[in-house]
């Protein structure tokens, strides 16, 4: 059974960052590729960055050099590095896992609150 478990959400000022963790198992970390969405109330999840195992990280206009992901192959583990947050950047974070590319069809983690003040 795959189970993803997100930490490091919360509440922060603008201008501040955080950093979400995922803690992947039951899934061969190594071959999957592993990304991060957020989604708020109403609206489409959006994929704001994934990391393949080739190495090959994208992230979304929106938050490029703002944000940037990164994978630890021997802790199972990706994570998401959110700096200059701002109020827009206030939604639910899931970590998604795929064998292949990610799709509406990826592996979900419960989602994670992130919450920018101004």
């Amino acid at each position: 059974q795959v189970q993803l478990v997100e930490s490091g959400g919360g509440l922060v000022q603008a201008g501040g960052s955080l950093r979400l963790s995922c803690a992947a198992s039951g899934i061969d970390f190594r071959i999957s590729a592993m990304g991060w969405y957020r989604q708020a109330p109403g609206n489409q999840r959006e994929l704001v960055a994934q990391a393949y195992s080739s190495g090959t990280t994208t992230t979304a206009d929106s938050v490029k050099g703002r944000f940037t992901i990164s994978r630890d192959n021997a802790k199972n583990t990706v994570y998401l590095q959110m700096n200059s947050l701002k109020p827009e950047d206030t939604d639910i974070y899931y970590c998604a896992a795929a064998y292949g590319v990610l799709s509406r069809d990826n592996y979900w983690g419960q989602g994670t609150q992130v919450t920018v003040s101004s």
